[in-house]
């Protein structure tokens, strides 16, 4: 028998505004518990949930194979550290190398995203004895020091302030702008593929293929923050290697989001040629490859393998795409797979309101004009078809509202 937690007094909004720091505006939704790409609030509301937590929900909610994978192991080991061997770290590692470009071949598992991040640049500067890191405008790579100091998007490096030296700026999608600063002070470039935060914002594949050109010339280690692109949701299981990116393939790709279906989890695919450089103790953690989100992982890859996700991400896409030619409003459609941004002519933030009043979650960016998708990796045709009737819907009443303007 599920044995409930007492409520908190008051309610968890009265308990979270009172103990809880600040950090979100948070939606009006208290979420008590979530089955694919629906959320169920404690009201009895249901959610078309198009946004995953961030992109974490890549198998959607409580996915039934991760789940058992999770009490099967919290049954058995809740957690020791990387100080002993473990079968299902092991496997885990295992699995993700398989999936992985073939010139990866090593894992470093820790907690997050922005630790992957942080870990790669280490990385990159033991491997090759220099200190600089080039990094892009509308890059995003965390909040920790080094990742925020990497990150030039809106205020996010000021926040971080006083920032990691050695960070050096281009711009994305400008190889010229990247050989105005590249030389031999350099270790890495480091780059998200797909700019979520900046607007879903991508480059052209020959800007990839100049990159690994530039780095193959002047020995910088090259890195993908494929935190939000990696993990299926591009149709592939990485950015990297794929067709959009020129087939190129980095010395590191960092993950993390959906890696463990919502158990924290980050994770850094490493190169023989870095790895060999990596000694013991040059990097540690101690959650990192902890026994519950080792099994959330492998759990989560074969979900994604069982259920034939990376082809559905694919024909859903397309028929998004198909079906967002009726909206005029829609003047752009960006990204890949499912980390899509609909560009609007005015501003996001209305319809993104408009849309979460009639039950339907999705994202912002730090561009007003553009809507971000990252729904779960399992969503089908009919639930796309719902998702642009409300869209219409919502288009309209605010149309009406402003006098046809939208």
């Amino acid at each position: 028998m599920k044995v409930r937690p007492p409520k908190t007094p008051g309610g968890p909004v009265t308990s979270e505004e009172r103990f809880q720091l600040a950090t979100y505006k948070k939606m009006p939704i208290v979420a008590e518990r979530g089955k694919g790409f629906w959320l169920y609030a404690s009201d009895g509301q249901k959610y078309l949930d198009l946004y995953g937590g961030h992109a974490v929900a890549g198998t959607g909610h409580s996915h039934p194979h991760v789940v058992a994978a999770i009490v099967e192991q919290a049954e058995t080991l809740l957690f020791y550290s990387n100080l002993v061997y473990s079968e299902v770290r092991a496997r885990a590692a295992e699995k993700l190398v398989s999936i992985a470009p073939e010139s990866l071949t090593k894992v470093f598992f820790c907690n997050s995203g922005t630790e992957a991040n942080e870990n790669a640049m280490r990385m990159a500067r033991l491997a090759s004895g220099r200190e600089n890191v080039i990094t892009f405008s509308g890059g995003f790579h965390g909040r920790t020091a080094d990742a925020i100091s990497a990150s030039f998007l809106g205020k996010y490096r000021e926040l971080g302030k006083p920032n990691v030296p050695g960070h050096l700026q281009a711009e994305f999608g400008n190889i010229e702008s990247v050989r105005k600063v590249a030389d031999e002070t350099v270790a890495a470039i480091m780059l998200e593929p797909i700019q979520s935060m900046a607007g879903v914002r991508t480059a052209a594949p020959q800007f990839f293929r100049e990159l690994r050109k530039l780095c193959d010339a002047l020995g910088i280690v090259l890195i993908y923050d494929e935190v939000q692109t990696g993990v299926g949701r591009t149709g592939e299981w990485f950015f990297a290697g794929s067709e959009a990116g020129g087939g190129i393939v980095p010395e590191v790709i960092t993950l993390a989001k959906a890696l463990g279906s919502g158990i924290p989890v980050g994770a850094c695919l490493v190169s023989e040629k870095v790895a060999s450089h990596i000694k013991e103790n040059d990097l540690g953690t101690t959650f990192g490859g902890g026994m519950i989100a080792m099994g959330a992982v492998t759990a989560t890859l074969e979900a994604i393998e069982n259920d034939s996700m990376l082809e559905n991400v694919k024909v859903v896409e397309a028929h998004l795409r198909n079906r967002l030619t009726e909206i005029p409003q829609v003047t752009r459609v960006r990204g890949l797979g499912f980390l899509i941004g609909l560009e609007f002519a005015g501003k996001a933030g209305p319809i993104h309101q408009g849309l979460l009043k009639r039950k339907v979650i999705t994202g912002t960016s730090s561009d007003p004009k553009v809507l971000r998708l990252l729904p779960a990796l399992c969503l089908r045709p009919s639930e796309i078809d719902l998702f642009v009737d409300e869209l219409k819907t919502v288009i309209a009443n605010l149309g009406s509202q402003d006098g046809g303007m939208i």
